[in-house]
């Protein structure tokens, strides 16, 4: 018997197995089993036993009490990104754009509503959360998140705005989604995104679509900056064209890329 509105594929003990791993984070690296059992809803019969054959495959290890999840974890993002040829192909971009500006620059690609970081270079830590490949954040509260939002599909970018919750990071984050759909359409017509203090107090960041050469947005690059350093208008007079050009570079080397990658798969 399957679960109401689940497919009759699906395999409920695989999304709690997976459930339990997305239950260790920054802020609970060690965890007890009550505690998972608690943040996954499971019995505690039921997360000792996920938690259990985890740690058989070597994904979890623990002392007795607390649980931890172990490097081999990384597996699994990194089976994703060897597949992606993006980071690799903007990182150089990258770099050399963080040599021009002095400021962090990252790429992040849609993952349901999340935007996740699949290749970053950093200079000085300006978040209070550490940002490292793999790190998600709400997609409607940050500057790839909206370019990203804004190259979906209309009937994609509809559902998307029914069903999302948009929680008050800052004082300055957009609130209501009548406000949302108006800024997802300004970014749509001027091809990038600027959020101000939005994500976290402090931080500025702009973005520009990273397209395929079928000219669909398959990822975001941004530069993000201290407030203190770079207003709103700085960043759209200093920090805009430069971006826009790494980008045009990327998108460029991805036209390259993409007819290499499936002729070594044929």
């Amino acid at each position: 018997m399957t679960d109401v509105g689940r497919e009759a594929h699906f395999v409920q003990s695989l999304e709690r197995g997976l459930a339990v791993i997305r239950a260790f984070d920054a802020h609970h690296p060690e965890l007890t089993l009550s505690e998972v059992a608690r943040i996954c809803d499971l019995t505690r019969a039921a997360a000792r036993r996920f938690l259990l054959t985890l740690t058989d495959l070597g994904y979890v290890r623990t002392d007795g009490r607390l649980f931890s999840l172990t490097p081999r974890v990384l597996e699994l993002g990194y089976a994703f990104l060897s597949s992606l040829s993006l980071p690799d192909v903007a990182e150089p971009h990258l770099e050399r754009l963080v040599a021009q500006v002095h400021e962090s620059s990252s790429v992040c690609v849609l993952d349901g509503d999340d935007v996740v970081y699949v290749a970053r270079v950093p200079t000085s830590r300006i978040m209070t959360v550490a940002i490292n490949v793999g790190t998600r954040f709400p997609a409607y509260a940050t500057s790839m998140g909206r370019v990203l939002l804004a190259g979906m599909a209309d009937e994609d970018l509809a559902a998307y705005l029914d069903r999302v919750k948009l929680t008050r990071l800052t004082a300055r984050t957009v609130s209501n989604v009548t406000a949302l759909r108006t800024e997802l359409r300004k970014v749509r017509a001027q091809g990038y995104a600027i959020v101000d203090q939005e994500l976290e107090e402090g931080l500025r960041s702009v973005a520009a679509p990273i397209r395929d050469r079928t000219g669909a947005v398959v990822g975001a690059a941004n530069v993000s900056v201290h407030a203190s350093r770079h207003s709103v208008e700085s960043i759209r007079r200093e920090l805009l064209p430069l971006l826009m050009a790494t980008v045009a570079k990327i998108d460029a080397d991805l036209r390259i890329a993409s007819p290499q990658r499936a002729a070594r798969r044929a």
